[in-house]
């Protein structure tokens, strides 16, 4: 999300900021840079040219022509003028609202819709702890209905039972009503979509929302369609009216023009955005946290908590325990790679610590992937359990029969082994440490001696 975008803008800062004092000319071939970035990142004409009038309101003035470090102040300045463009603070569902509260769900055919509708479902119902209803009101894609029972089943949500030949907005009104006697917090409506805009599919769009006055009318865009998702945000926007935005596949989309126009276009905050294909693969779009990303400033608040929602308290409490005494074998290894691979895998990690986003880039090229801690938990699940639980015992013998069973070199197997000592005794280290009372590091964070993985 954002990479080539990221990659730009941070090539044009790295100029500014080797600028001893800053010309309002620097200014303006720097301002001409970010236009032609934004552009090819597939922003809105019209968006890009109000964020660069704004920013260079903002940049051309004495306190920053006579700043001490101006290519800072003018960094500051555009990435103010971005989280104001993503749309200040990040908001999420409203359900502040008498229960049943009606959620509808619009957008075109094939932009995730119901895959949404199921996710955010789920989120509803595990995180709010709401009892949460699915209704599915599109009759005319086959097997639509069918589509979101199965999801409904699989997410462990409750779906409308289906009743052949019933009209959408017959359905929405006995959603409601069933939500009403069954005693339903928030009922999710999933609308058909078509292949263009077109007058009927609004029409019927707009019946429903009469029919059921949404408290929530969520537009489903998908990322890749870029300055289209564009156009159609601003029709249903002009049209049916919107309350928030539901990007999906932003995991797909290098440039992120889409998302960087949506706000703009509509005035409607993104509210959640799809970033993968299961069904936990949503996240809250954060302004400010996206555009410290965009600016290669990193994204630590949003690591820390995929790391909260990720690491199961017990294994991080037995491995508290273990520290403290002073110990970390294989299997406390296998642990740290299996977490790491939960956070995103290295490329994931990285791409959110702040400074580290370019290093993605020397990773890919030194052939260092995710592929690696797959190969490493492979050579450690090769082993015995009284291997892993005593690395002393890996001789040369051990070690070929290892490296058979998981199918690489000895000599992978002694960097895994060197790995392991060197984060044994970093982990001895920080056991002392949290005896005297100092503070422990961060269960699931960048593993110590992983730094050896990664190209110098």
């Amino acid at each position: 999300m954002f990479d080539s975008l990221s990659d730009k803008l941070g090539g044009i800062f790295d100029k500014l900021k080797r600028s001893g004092a800053l010309k309002e000319a620097d200014v303006s071939a720097a301002l001409r840079e970010v236009r032609i970035a934004l552009l090819e990142a597939d922003v809105a004409l019209p968006v890009v040219k109000d964020f660069v009038e704004k920013v260079r309101e903002k940049a051309v003035g004495q306190e920053v022509l006579k700043s001490v470090t101006p290519g800072q102040m003018v960094i500051k300045i555009v990435n103010d003028n971005l989280v104001e463009m993503l749309g200040g603070e990040g908001k999420t569902i409203d359900l502040a609202a008498a229960a049943p509260v009606p959620i509808l769900m619009v957008g075109l055919q094939g932009s995730g819709k119901t895959t949404s509708t199921a996710k955010i479902a789920k989120r509803l119902q595990e995180k709010e702890k709401k009892k949460v209803l699915m209704a599915s009101l599109d009759v005319r894609r086959p097997a639509a209905m069918e589509q979101l029972q199965i999801l409904g089943e699989q997410t462990g949500v409750a779906t409308l039972p289906i009743i052949a030949g019933q009209m959408p907005v017959d359905i929405a009104k006995r959603a409601m009503t069933a939500a009403k006697l069954q005693g339903f917090d928030v009922v999710m409506l999933d609308t058909a979509g078509r292949l263009h805009v077109d007058q009927s599919l609004m029409a019927e769009v707009v019946a429903i929302r009469n029919a059921v006055n949404p408290h929530e009318t969520l537009l489903v865009a998908d990322a890749l369609t870029g300055q289209d998702a564009v156009n159609v945000a601003q029709q249903f926007s002009d049209q049916v009216g919107l309350t928030g935005v539901v990007l999906t596949r932003m995991d797909g989309d290098g440039r992120g023009g889409a998302a960087l126009s949506m706000r703009a276009v509509t005035g409607k905050p993104i509210k959640l955005v799809g970033v993968g294909e299961k069904i936990d693969d949503l996240e809250e779009f954060h302004p400010e946290r996206v555009a410290s990303r965009i600016l290669g400033m990193g994204d630590v608040v949003s690591l820390v908590e995929k790391a909260a929602e990720t690491i199961e308290a017990e294994e991080a409490e037995k491995m508290v325990r273990k520290m403290k005494k002073g110990q970390f074998d294989f299997d406390d290894l296998r642990s740290q790679l299996r977490q790491m691979k939960k956070l995103g895998g290295m490329s994931g990690v990285l791409g959110m610590l702040p400074g580290l986003g370019k290093m993605q880039k020397q990773m890919a090229s030194a052939n260092i992937d995710d592929k690696l801690l797959a190969r490493q938990e492979a050579i450690i699940n090769s082993m015995t359990p009284k291997e892993r639980a005593e690395p002393r015992l890996l001789n040369a013998s051990r070690k070929k029969r290892i490296a058979a069973g998981a199918g690489v070199s000895v000599q992978e197997i002694n960097k895994l082994v060197k790995m392991q000592k060197q984060m044994a005794t970093v982990m001895k280290k920080m056991g002392k440490m949290g005896k005297k009372g100092g503070g422990l590091p961060l269960p699931g964070q960048l593993p110590p001696g992983m730094e050896n993985l990664l190209p110098k």
